[in-house]
């Protein structure tokens, strides 16, 4: 109400200036930080969040002091916020942050999860759930980050989940069963990015498709800890093999071959020595210019 009436609030001082202190809780206002809404005063949510104690206390003081006509010494510059007590070390990373934003409102707002795993999939030709539901392809990858978990038993007694998932197209519902679900019950857990291999189970003689079953789950986390055996990459000139060559000096057990489109001529050849190349070595890689491609 105070926004709509006197306009947008131009820092945290100007925000406890002006709102009554009858107007917010500490559970309000962790569900804002959590959410973002004030990050267009202020960037860092944590230092917010941990501060807010702090900004409660100093809203009650300020409309305290307006009642009595008295004006709050460190407060009288709107701008300033030196009564926060920062870390300048201290933010949540990204994982921190789109896991709090979920807590606040139920979906993810400045980012997805799923984002963090683009070269992954690539790597696996992931489609999202809703490509798969239009497609008449009956088996492919999907990724997703978990909702919400259920966990329910058929008749015979017999545990399942239905998992509500999140991609970058939508959120879905998927079935985990029996010998699945032993196997990564304890990794089912909101939050949690995983790579899936599902089939469609055919309806009847109609030759449709209803089900959509679950034959694998693999945690995203997990795939990132894996090296890579054998690896293609090409780039586009040799005065750029120097810069490869930085970046994947280490040595490991990944056979590396390079092929250079130089000056209308193609050069292919394999490194002597086994390289070290796992998921973070592919996505700095693949943000370089001068990688044209990576065969993993």
């Amino acid at each position: 109400q105070e926004r709509e009436k006197n306009g947008k609030f131009k820092s945290i001082s100007d925000f406890i200036n002006r709102v009554d202190p009858k107007n917010i809780n500490k559970l309000q206002l962790e569900g804002l930080v959590k959410a973002g809404a004030f990050d267009s005063i202020f960037k860092n949510r944590k230092v917010l969040y941990d501060n807010i104690p702090n900004i409660i206390q100093n809203s009650k003081t300020m409309h305290e002091n307006k009642i009595n006509n008295q004006s709050s010494l460190f407060l009288e510059d709107n701008h300033k916020i030196s009564y926060l007590m920062t870390d300048k070390d201290s933010s949540w990373s990204s994982d921190e942050t789109l896991s709090k934003e979920f807590e606040s409102v139920g979906f993810y707002l400045s980012n997805h999860p799923l984002k963090d795993y683009e070269s992954i999939l690539e790597q696996y030709q992931v489609k999202t759930f809703k490509e798969f539901e239009n497609t008449n392809e009956s088996q492919s990858f999907l990724a997703g980050t978990i909702m919400s978990v259920k966990e329910k038993k058929t008749i015979k007694g017999t545990s399942f989940v239905i998992i509500k998932f999140s991609d970058l197209s939508k959120v879905f519902e998927l079935f985990i069963f029996s010998e699945i679900l032993e196997e990564n019950r304890k990794h089912l857990v909101e939050g949690q990015s995983f790579l899936l291999t599902v089939i469609k189970d055919k309806e009847n003689q109609e030759n449709r498709f209803r089900r959509i079953s679950v034959r694998k789950i693999v945690s995203l986390k997990e795939i990132t800890k894996m090296g890579y055996n054998d690896v293609y990459i090409e780039i586009d000139e040799s005065d750029n093999l120097k810069k490869l060559y930085e970046a994947i000096k280490e040595k490991g057990n990944a056979k590396i071959k390079i092929s250079i489109n130089d000056k209308h001529k193609n050069y292919l050849f394999e490194l002597k020595d086994k390289r070290k190349f796992d998921y973070e070595t592919l996505k700095h890689l693949n943000k370089e210019r001068y990688i044209r491609k990576i065969r993993v």
